[in-house]
């Protein structure tokens, strides 16, 4: 297993009647994320019960990717938007794989 593999789960909540367009943001972010070195899986999901909460599951081949990731201008690009986007802050889980020993 490797070790330095890290989980990002992120809940985005869009502002009522922005949904479409924090979709339309999101979904460009995924061919170029996916096309990243040190990027695993990248994959966007939509919450059944709530129309406007958005969520990221990614994995990463380390913080230095995931930190790389965010330097590049298409997530800029997207960080901006969400000033008139987000409902709420973004709810961010780093996570690590547990396997018995």
């Amino acid at each position: 297993m490797n070790d330095s593999l890290l989980t990002i789960v992120a809940r985005i909540k869009a502002k009522l009647g922005m949904e479409d367009r924090m979709r339309q943001d999101l979904l460009g972010l995924l061919a170029p994320t996916r096309a990243e070195s040190g990027c695993i899986t990248f994959d966007l999901l939509k919450d059944v019960n709530e129309p406007t909460v958005f969520v990221l599951y990614e994995n990463w081949k380390d913080r230095a990717a995931l930190d790389a990731h965010f330097e590049q201008p298409y997530v800029k690009q997207v960080l901006q938007a969400y000033e008139e986007t987000l409902a709420e802050p973004i709810e961010v889980l780093s996570l690590k794989k547990i396997e018995p020993s």
